[in-house]
Parts: C-alpha cells; sequence; structure tokens
C-alpha cells in the first residue's frame, strides 16, 4: 500500500519538543522528512536527560522516529547554498526557532517563497503577534498563559500542570492540521502558504470549556463543580467531570497512588450503582433517585461509591461496572501504559530497534488510516542521511567532499 503522504518532502529545521512532534506525524504518515541539524551536535535533545551514555537520547529518539538525518551548516556560504537547494525541492518546511530566527540567517518568508512559490512554510512559536510576541514559551509557560493551570488541580491547592504535553505536542498536533490544509489549498491554488500555530493559543483551544464555564458564572454558580463558593473565575474542581454527567476518581484496594478508577454517573446508571454498592433503596428514594437531588451531594454520592470500591481492585470494578454499560476508566500508571498488553496489540506502543540504543518502546501513531498503515522506524543517528540526500540533490560524491571539507556540512 502507499503511504497518505507519500511523495511530500517535508525540510524539518524543529528542535526539542513542538516541533519535532508535528513532523514526526508527517513522517509516519508516509512524508520524507529531512531533519537538517547542525554539524557535530545536531538537535540539543539529542544529548538531554541521556540514560545511555553517548546513546541518543529518549527525548530524541521518541520524537524523530521514521525521518532522515542531514548536517547543514547555516553560517557557511556553501552550507546555505545546499539550504536553498533542498527547499528548492520541498514541499514544505517546518521552523519552531524564536522569532525572526530563520529571517535573520537570509530566510524569510518571502525570500523562501520566491525561491519555491508551492513551499508550505510552517511554524510553532509561543504566541501570536502582539505584547507576548517576542515572549520564550515552554511547556508549562503555555500552560500557565493558555488557561490549563488556572483551571487544574484542587480549589484549596496552588495551579497545577497537566502531565499531559498540551502545550508543545498539543501544538504540533494543531500544526499539522494547518499543513494538511494548506497542502490540499495547493492542489487547487498552486502556491504555497504560511502557516503559523502559537502554543499559547493551542492550549487555549484545548481550554475552551472552561471559557464556556467563564461566561456561564454570569448567571450564578456551576452547579456541577464540586466547589462551596464561587468567585468572578473559573476555579479548579479536582477531578469534577465538568462535563453534563458528574464524576469523580475513587479509591480502589490495595489503595496505592494509582489505585483509582474514575466513574461518570449517568441516570441511567444510577439504578445499576446502587445495587452494587448495597443501597438498591437509592434507586427510588426521592433525596436521592434524580439528577437534580444528587446534585447537591455529589461528594456524599461519590463517598458512599468509594465505601464499595475501596474493597475491590480498580479492575474488578473497572469489569462490575462496564457489565452495566456504567462508563469508568482505571487510572493507569506510566509502568501500566508501556507494558500493557491491548494497547501494544494496537501499535499504541511499540517497540524499536535502534542501532545504538538496541531496543526501547515508544508511542505509536495515534491516526489509523485504512490504506495508510504505518511503520514505526527508529530516529536517525546525526547526518545519517547527509550523502544520500545531497545526491538525490544533484551533488556528485566529489562535490560532496568538498562540501564536507568546507565544513558546510
Amino acid at each position: 500500500m502507499t503511504k497518505a503522504l507519500e511523495g511530500v518532502r517535508v525540510v524539518d529545521m524543529t528542535h526539542v519538543q513542538s516541533g519535532p512532534s508535528c513532523t514526526q506525524i508527517l513522517a509516519w504518515l508516509g512524508a520524507d522528512v529531512i531533519k537538517v541539524e547542525v554539524p557535530g551536535r545536531g538537535d540539543v535533545t539529542r544529548g538531554q536527560l541521556r540514560d545511555v551514555p553517548g546513546v541518543d537520547s529518549l527525548y530524541f529518539t521518541m520524537l524523530n522516529c521514521n525521518k532522515r538525518s542531514i548536517t547543514v551548516n547555516m553560517k557557511s556560504r556553501e552550507g546555505k547554498e545546499v539550504f536553498a537547494r533542498l527547499v528548492g525541492e520541498a514541499d514544505i518546511l517546518v521552523e519552531n526557532f524564536g522569532p525572526g530566527a530563520l529571517g535573520r540567517l537570509g530566510y524569510s518568508w518571502e525570500v523562501l517563497h520566491e525561491l519555491n512559490d508551492r513551499l508550505i512554510y510552517a511554524s510553532i512559536k509561543g504566541f501570536g503577534p502582539g505584547r507576548y510576541a517576542n515572549f520564550k514559551a515552554y511547556e508549562v509557560v503555555a500552560q500557565a498563559m493558555g488557561g490549563a493551570m488556572s483551571t487544574t488541580g484542587f480549589d484549596d491547592g496552588p495551579p497545577t500542570a497537566t502531565g499531559a504535553q498540551i502545550g508543545d505536542s498539543g501544538s504540533g498536533i494543531h500544526l499539522v492540521a494547518g499543513i494538511l490544509a494548506a497542502l490540499y489549498q495547493r492542489t487547487v491554488t498552486g502556491s504555497g502558504q504560511r502557516v503559523e500555530v502559537a502554543m499559547q493559543e493551542a492550549v487555549l483551544n484545548l481550554c475552551r470549556v472552561k471559557l464556556r464555564d467563564q461566561q456561564r458564572l454570569a448567571s450564578g454558580p456551576l452547579s456541577e463543580y464540586p466547589n462551596l463558593t464561587f468567585g468572578d473565575e473559573v476555579p479548579r474542581s479536582g477531578n469534577a467531570s465538568g462535563g453534563g454527567q458528574p464524576g469523580w476518581a475513587v479509591r480502589c484496594a490495595p489503595g496505592g497512588p494509582n489505585d483509582y478508577i474514575y466513574i461518570i454517573v449517568q441516570p441511567i446508571g444510577w439504578k445499576p450503582i446502587t445495587e452494587l454498592i448495597g443501597r438498591p433503596e437509592f434507586a427510588e428514594d426521592p433525596a436521592w433517585a434524580t439528577p437534580e437531588a444528587r446534585l447537591s451531594k455529589l461528594d456524599k454520592m461519590f463517598g458512599l461509591i468509594e465505601e464499595w470500591t475501596s474493597g475491590l481492585t480498580k479492575w474488578e470494578v473497572l469489569d462490575l461496572l462496564n457489565a452495566h454499560d456504567i462508563p469508568c476508566g482505571p487510572i493507569l500508571s506510566t509502568k501500566e501504559l508501556i507494558e500493557d498488553e491491548t494497547l501494544a496489540e494496537l501499535g499504541s506502543v511499540v517497540e524499536v530497534d535502534h542501532p545504538e540504543r538496541g531496543r526501547f518502546k515508544t508511542v505509536g501513531c495515534p491516526l489509523r488510516l485504512s490504506d495508510s498503515p504505518v511503520e514505526i522506524a527508529p530516529s536517525p543517528l546525526l547526518g545519517e542521511h547527509t550523502d544520500e540526500v545531497l545526491a538525490s540533490l544533484g551533488y556528485l560524491p566529489g562535490q560532496i567532499e568538498e562540501l564536507r571539507e568546507a565544513g558546510a556540512i
């Protein structure tokens, strides 16, 4: 079978997480992603958080699978000539440098568009134009300024970051959508365009329900929240679902840090829950029978459920609740996820053989296309494909050696 993006060439000038998470998905979908790196050093994450001395870190390998790597000295005349030729034959260029960095190297959007008017130039920045434009952004900075931290945690605790990388990888996913839209539009217009995603705005987009609730506050307290008091801002609401049906994480046996299960109580599920917890009379009791009656005492309701779950493992509770079609999910630790047989069978967690590191586990492609299967290949060694890519651009072996001697590659 062909790949969805087969024949599409991507110049990948990204580093760390936000950009590489985007280009890795493009590579998984079949694009030829050529990672352009600094000679001798490469992406800074190759050496960050190393667990095996002298080998590319898991940080790097888990974000750069299925790509090719070339080294180019963008500060040399010959290196810029290589880059210009590479851009001239590319479909997409992706970068996540600080604002204006590529322009300072002589490659503004206008210059790139002149080199290749079909090029899609895609960028991730911390912020959009305006007051914040030149601020530096990291994962948790984006969470802080995009609305996630102020609404995460418990009401009596500090703002809390989420473990999900919604600032970095969340921005990468948003950029994939923009790139694919531009790629499709090019089939009509024949012209490339500029695509930009700001990390703050990507997080904000993922926090839209909290902006919904901010406006609902004008009509009074938010009844589905467990908070006792409300001010003029959406509060942190712990593990409350925040949606139309109440939910909470309740403790299970044997009482470890992740021995919890999250349960949603739908109206139709209340009767079987009362039977499971040994309180069948609550199914008809006016004080408990309706969602409206339970809304004012959600803490007591989940307390009753927890009395039952605390004597069972989360897996036992999962089976009992699912037998009655009650929405729930055990809290899975990172250890449980990386060892989960179902996720392995699905290809959601895969084992990859790296030429220097050996075998390691990483996430698989979360997108499933029936006619474009994904095979996860290892990340490239620094400059592993330099000669191969330059040969495809028309450079002869002697010319490649001259470039190497000049320090251009």
